[in-house]
């Protein structure tokens, strides 16, 4: 029987460079899209994929993502006393219970694969996901229900086991911008054995058009392997570099997800984010939609 998937890893040490002046002195993972954190948004989607516990990696002046996900006794006392129930409610789903998260601190901005590292001695000799908060992935509502990326995953696992990775179709013209995978035969639907792995290759060699989504699963060997590994672009210690290596030993399985895919690490994928989660949002969503056709009109 294999073992479960019952921890994340959620790297948000990243200084958000690009969001200045915003990010000064507001994490990037604390921008908000509609009215939660993106981080927020990663953390239900974890949740919601049956995670028991989350680990966060984190950098200086990231408190403020620890306070987001501990109880606010002053501010839940004064919603009580004015009858505020529905964000009560809110607040107290959205609150991990006792126990379920852990934050470490990567101290050196030296990579994704150095983050990881750094959670090596709470997430054990298990299998573990990873998944990146900028990359908001949006479940169609008729994929599997509504289905997250990393819960669809999960279920690939438990077909094939080894390592599955999150993977979607990009244009053929830009591979070149992506992680990208090449895949062979088919374990199940959506889920193709990987053959290759290629970190953003040249114009017209890429292997396929299928790039790596910011969502993995990975088996605990890979620890080993990063604390070996070289520093390589930029200085940093490379996730792929060590995938790469694992590959020699360990089956890797892509895992097609078919909704959408905002990068909130860029300005157009965060706004565009806003605007697709404010949509999907039928308490706010008719205004929104007659708001943004009027706007739209005046342009």
């Amino acid at each position: 029987m294999r073992q479960p998937i019952r921890k994340a890893i959620l790297p948000v040490a990243g200084l958000g460079t690009r969001f200045l002046p915003a990010t000064k002195a507001v994490p990037k993972e604390m921008l908000t899209v509609v009215d939660r954190p993106v981080v927020q948004h990663v953390v239900d989607e974890a949740r919601a994929a049956g995670i028991e516990h989350i680990v966060f990696v984190t950098g200086r002046n990231k408190a403020v993502i620890e306070d987001h996900f501990d109880r606010q006794f002053e501010l839940e006392r004064t919603l009580e006393s004015r009858g505020k129930t529905k964000e009560l409610e809110q607040l107290d789903r959205d609150t991990p219970k006792a126990g379920t998260t852990s934050f470490t601190r990567q101290q050196l901005p030296l990579g994704l694969g150095h983050a990881v590292w750094c959670a090596r001695d709470i997430i054990g000799n298990e299998p573990f996901a990873l998944l990146l908060p900028d990359m908001l992935h949006m479940a169609k509502p008729g994929n599997g229900g509504g289905k997250g990326c990393l819960a669809g995953m999960v279920d690939a696992y438990a077909e094939t086991g080894g390592n599955v990775i999150a993977v979607y179709e990009v244009p053929d013209d830009q591979t070149h911008q992506y992680g990208i995978v090449g895949t062979g035969e088919a374990r199940a639907a959506g889920v193709h054995a990987i053959t290759k792995m290629v970190e953003k290759p040249k114009a017209g060699t890429a292997p396929s058009n299928l790039a790596i989504s910011g969502r993995y699963i990975l088996q605990p060997t890979i620890f080993d392997l990063l604390a070996r590994q070289e520093q390589g672009a930029g200085g940093e210690i490379q996730l792929t570099d060590s995938m790469l290596k694992l590959m020699e030993s360990e089956p890797f399985f892509a895992a097609t997800f078919d909704g959408a895919i905002y990068d909130c690490g860029s300005k157009i994928g965060f706004l565009m984010a806003n605007v697709a989660y404010a949509l999907s949002r039928p308490d706010i969503s008719p205004e929104f939609r007659a708001e943004l056709a009027s706007l739209l009109a005046g342009n």
